[in-house]
């Protein structure tokens, strides 16, 4: 597989290799040895979820409270969406950027997205299904979101998604310069800080 550092620091795209015949195919779509020597430690994970969404459903932009937070290893098992990584850690050099990749069923690529970074994406396709690796189990106590709408975001959401539908908490969650004034978001230091010590600890 092929790993590759998207615009914001310790996210990654993930490019299996595919074998095919007349059969079908075979890939390995999370090698945690090869995930482990590219971020500097494995990845513990505790929980897998799956969700599957009609085309234009955004879910998102969420995040953990850090510690413990939840890094993501996502990849789309059927059909296709656009999956954004934002850098939500205040005072990082990338603070409110984002980038995407194209999760569908034919190139099957994975993205890594570590504690502290925002999550989201828009489904290209209907029914198309998603299966996230994390490294926490769902606290709801712990969980928060930004709406995907923030126009200081600015995500882009491609055409073939159509008429978007988000759910009410999406809606309803706060900007990201709102998240920020009530210290509900993470900072660089802290995360720089909380990176180091899972590298120490392998």
């Amino acid at each position: 597989m092929q790993i590759r550092e998207l615009s914001i620091p310790d996210s990654y795209e993930i490019t299996p290799k595919q074998f095919g015949d007349d059969r079908g195919v075979f890939l390995e779509w999370y090698r945690f040895d090869k995930l482990e020597e590219t971020i500097g430690h494995s990845m513990d994970l505790r929980q897998a979820n799956s969700s599957v969404s009609k085309r234009g459903v955004v879910r998102g932009i969420h995040f953990a409270d850090v510690p413990v937070g939840q890094a993501k290893y996502v990849t789309a098992t059927h059909g296709a969406v656009l999956d954004y990584v934002i850098d939500i850690r205040v005072g990082s050099p990338t603070f409110g950027q984002w980038d995407s990749v194209l999760l569908d069923d034919i190139d099957r690529r994975a993205i890594y997205i570590a504690e502290g970074l925002g999550h989201c994406f828009v489904s290209l396709t209907d029914n198309a299904t998603v299966s996230y690796l994390v490294t926490d189990v769902f606290n709801p106590t712990r969980e928060h979101g930004i709406n995907p709408l923030d126009e200081q975001v600015g995500l882009v959401f491609p055409k073939e998604a159509g008429e978007t539908l988000l759910s009410p908490k999406d809606l309803e969650a706060p900007s990201l310069a709102e998240a920020a004034a009530s210290g509900l978001l993470p900072t660089w230091d802290v995360m720089r800080a909380f990176y180091q010590s899972l590298n120490e600890g392998k």
